[in-house]
């Protein structure tokens, strides 16, 4: 039988799964990894521990607990998070760790610099994108300015998931989708990689070939195949970032279609007929020729959710924190009884894009327990969600349908939530397993095994989350609270 593999690696897990041509999966394998923060603002990740080791490992697994012969595998897909900056040398070798995306605040002064000198409006007609901490070109102009030796032995930057397709196949590839994010490096309307804003940061042929993100980037070497048990010669596609992987898992292919992905940090992507340009939110063509996307994510929001665990709920059982945690949240009313927190522990990416923005619990009194803390954290994760939907909107970018996935997905307070101060209906769709089992269709689709409409019986719906009425002058006051107390975050530093 025909089976396809997908793996993808995400803040602190990756995961992979292997299907059959159905869409049933045959066997899935997690690995867990951390992320490094050497100091406030930088996050990072291990390219040969995180990104290949986990990808190596969880291939043997799959096949270890599948049985099935490496060479029924038609094709292999994979994405990582992103976009991430990884400079390496000339035989492929990472020159240090990789730099990761929005979370990673290190080239604020950079963005700042190129703003300046490049033009904000120019910059966004050119790449469709405002400069952020999103934007991958800052942080290479970071690495010139702040580590000239690592970047004059730079052959060529990579991001995460072009380190693991050049690790599988030898190519040195990127997608149309991902390449968007390197701003101002990339031209949305020829596109094409572009030297014409900023010739300085880095020589084009330092930068991988683009393909389309279901395109054959190449095939497994003899050295991967020794590493990852897959047979020699078996295809391999470009690949792309994990919450675009992660929307296609759940059926997201239409104009309209949305997806809120729950994971350490939310992610939103709608697929979109034409360009939407706005500063506040971000865009990418998509994964195929002729559609678009306008995406949007939060710094941190699983992240938070394990913060609050590791500091408040030690005692709990690890494997039953988050199950209990949520129980306890129940208890308390929609509101929180009046406490309001502000999700920003990492700065802020989409809408306010604000890197030195801070985290906040504010309206704390004597009475408010464990649970009401952790009801206001959701909430506040939830409003921030809404802040995006608003600037949706205010744009004439209504999501048509929304689609839910990722582990948070499991959180019913924080679903509900969700629904109710976006003010929108969540489909969740039966699998849940997010971007590995995005991986494996798209594997399909570039294999000819599977075509678009197919993910509809790979992965139907399961439940819908209706909204309701949030908590009064709740939202209001949340963006009050920021707007107010933002000059006191920036003095902070």
């Amino acid at each position: 039988m025909t089976h396809t593999l997908g793996i993808d690696i995400g803040t602190y897990q990756s995961k992979g799964v292997l299907v059959d041509a159905s869409g049933a999966v045959a066997a899935m394998a997690t690995r867990d990894h951390g992320m490094l923060v050497p100091r406030p603002g930088w996050a990072e990740h291990r390219a040969e521990e995180d990104w290949w080791g986990d990808t190596a490992g969880i291939a043997r697994e799959l096949l270890a607990k599948s049985e099935i012969d490496p060479s029924g595998i038609e094709a292999v897909a994979v994405s990582a998070i992103g976009p991430c900056m990884l400079p390496v040398d000339g035989t492929g070798a990472p020159l240090m760790n990789g730099v990761l995306y929005g979370v990673d605040t290190r080239a604020t002064s950079e963005i700042d610099l190129l703003n300046d000198r490049i033009g904000r409006e120019r910059i966004l007609r050119v790449c469709g994108n405002a400069l952020t901490s999103q934007s991958v070109g800052p942080k290479i102009l970071w690495l010139k300015r702040n580590r000239p030796e690592l970047f004059e032995r730079t052959a060529m930057v990579l991001t995460s998931t072009s380190f693991i397709v050049e690790r599988l196949t030898g190519a040195r590839v990127i997608d149309h989708y991902t390449a968007a994010n390197f701003s101002p490096l990339y031209d949305v309307t020829a596109l094409d990689w572009t030297d014409a804003l900023a010739p300085d940061i880095l020589p084009r042929d330092k930068l991988p070939d683009l393909l389309w993100s279901s395109e054959i980037a190449g095939r497994v070497t003899a050295r991967a195949a020794a590493e990852t048990g897959l047979a020699e010669g078996t295809p391999v596609t470009c690949g792309t970032i994990d919450a675009a992987a992660e929307a296609v898992s759940v059926g997201v292919r239409n104009p309209g279609d949305t997806m809120l992905m729950y994971g350490s940090t939310i992610f939103i992507v709608q697929v979109t007929e034409s360009p939407v340009r706005d500063p506040r939110l971000w865009y990418a063509p998509w994964l195929f020729p002729g559609l678009h996307a306008s995406l949007a994510g939060l710094a941190t929001s699983g992240t938070l959710t394990h913060w609050f665990r590791d500091q408040f709920a030690r005692e709990l059982p690890r494997d039953e924190a988050f199950a209990l945690l949520a129980a306890e949240a129940e208890k308390s009313p929609p509101g929180a009884k009046g406490l309001l927190m502000l999700p920003y522990f990492s700065g802020e990416r989409t809408p306010i894009h604000d890197p030195l923005a801070k985290g906040a619990f504010f309206g704390l009194n004597l009475t408010h327990t464990r649970g009401d803390m952790y009801r206001a954290l959701i909430e506040g994760i939830a409003m921030g969600t809404a802040h995006v939907f608003e600037t949706y909107r205010s744009v004439d970018a209504e999501p048509a349908r929304a689609l839910a996935v990722g582990g948070g997905t499991k959180n019913r307070p924080w679903l509900r939530a969700t629904s109710d101060f976006c003010g929108v209906r969540q489909t969740v769709a039966e699998k849940t397993m997010g971007a590995s089992y995005g991986d494996a269709f798209l594997a399909a689709l570039a294999a000819g095994v599977a075509s678009p409409g197919d993910i509809d019986s790979w992965n139907p719906a399961a439940e819908t989350v209706e909204p309701g009425a949030p908590p009064a002058e709740g939202y209001a006051l949340f963006k009050s609270l920021y707007e107010r107390t933002r000059d006191i975050a920036h003095a902070l530093g």
